[in-house]
């Protein structure tokens, strides 16, 4: 039985809560497109993803070794430095939560990893090799090849179905999403419920509470798949909203292709036990899903957001992990503050979510907006020269020319002639 201090215990906590938050946070990646082609209705399609996340845990340990063994160097880290490092990540998952944006929670983790790693006890304590092989490339890989495959099968897709009925086809492919839905869902408990597993693992090595090169206990391997699970049931219903109508809009077809190419990827990934980001895959599969039907278009606005939020997930968690690294070091008290301080934080994020509640009763409300296309606010000079200038006559409200009558009469529109097409 591990031996287990104060401060280990706080890791461990610390880790599951953000195991919970990777699970909100990362519901979208399985079931947004189900919800939002009407596949599923909200709360059924979380609760399934939940189950299957919890699953999927128990499938292998791959991923999970990658951070525990491979990414840091585990015999200079001390548990304050795993505590600094899930700060980091909480911290940026629940700023991309509030603004709806799908970033990565691995690379959220990983990025925290690396910066209180560096805080703590230099460059050095970062393997490079696997930092590039088994996190850096597979996060530019990851989206191109999923998209490149979700383009191919959505175009195939409609192909083949060129001839079949409608609604027959569209019913048969919303029975394909669920089972497509299902295997994202499996597939990321197999890659990110591990991340928490192998940084629960690493956090007892560092505290002596287990011995190095140690695989995840089953009690840890347990609970980090509980609490993943509780937190997609609760859903990220402000991720799920973007991934299904604000980057694209999708039909069963493409939906069945995105979600079949992105559980794939991740499948395939985690059996070689690289960190590969789901959200990364997922949003790279809509995206190629957007694009493979014809007429079909991509939110570049949504997307380029997106994009930045990418980029700065590694660094943004790794400067947020270094200064709580440097704060711990100062002391219990220092790591007692950085407690407070993300406690605090927390509930103030939480707070301003409020002020615009997204749950499962308006999720799909924003689709219909979504289509309208994007307008600039009116600017003074066009505001004051629409107070002043009178309202239109019926012609020209309807774009047609006036038809000069006899004096004292309203004119009347003039109405082109009926044609046959």
């Amino acid at each position: 039985m591990e031996s287990f201090s104060l401060i280990l215990a706080i890791v461990v906590v610390t880790a599951l809560a953000f195991d919970f938050t990777n699970g909100f946070h990362d519901t979208a990646n399985a079931m947004a497109t189900t919800i939002s082609t009407g596949a599923l209705k909200p709360k059924v399609a979380v609760a399934m993803s939940a189950v299957l996340n919890l699953v999927g845990a128990f499938l292998s340990v791959e991923v999970a070794n990658t951070i525990s063994k491979g990414l840091v160097d585990e015999t200079g880290i001390r548990p304050e430095v795993i505590f600094a490092a899930l700060v980091g990540a909480i911290l940026w998952n629940l700023l991309t939560w509030l603004v709806g944006l799908p970033s990565s929670s691995s690379h959220a983790l990983m990025g925290g990893l690396i910066g209180a790693a560096i805080a703590s006890a230099g460059v050095g304590a970062v393997h490079g090799d696997v930092l590039v092989t088994k996190v850096l490339l597979p996060a530019i890989a990851a989206p191109i090849v999923a998209g490149i495959a979700a383009l191919l099968a959505t175009r195939l897709t409609f192909t083949l179905g060129r001839k079949a009925d409608g609604k027959a086809a569209a019913k048969g492919y919303r029975v394909g999403q669920i089972a497509s839905a299902g295997l994202v869902s499996l597939a990321h408990g197999t890659n990110d419920a591990q991340k928490t597993m192998g940084i629960i693992t690493l956090a007892l090595v560092a505290g002596g509470a287990l011995a190095p090169d140690s695989d995840p206990p089953t009690w840890v391997i347990l609970s980090a798949g509980l609490a993943i699970a509780l937190g997609t049931y609760l859903g990220g219903w402000r991720i799920i909203r973007t991934m299904g109508s604000g980057l694209t809009d999708l039909r069963p077809q493409q939906g069945f292709a995105a979600q079949t190419s992105a559980a794939t990827v991740i499948l395939a990934s985690s059996h070689l036990g690289f960190s590969l980001s789901t959200t990364h895959s997922v949003s790279g599969s809509v995206m190629g899903a957007g694009l493979g039907r014809k007429g079909g278009v991509v939110r570049w606005s949504t997307a380029t957001r997106m994009f930045v939020a990418w980029g700065l997930t590694l660094p943004a968690a790794a400067l947020v992990a270094a200064l709580a690294e440097w704060v711990c070091g100062l002391g219990d008290w220092g790591t007692a503050l950085v407690a407070v301080l993300l406690i605090a934080s927390s509930f103030a994020i939480w707070r301003i979510s409020r002020r615009e509640v997204v749950d499962h009763t308006n999720v799909t409300a924003g689709a219909a907006a979504a289509e309208e296309p994007e307008r600039e606010p009116a600017g003074v000079v066009t505001a004051a020269v629409a107070a002043v200038t009178p309202p239109p006559t019926a012609a020209a409200a309807e774009g047609l020319p006036a038809v000069p009558s006899p004096a004292g009469a309203s004119e009347t529109p003039a109405r082109p002639a009926a044609t046959s097409v």
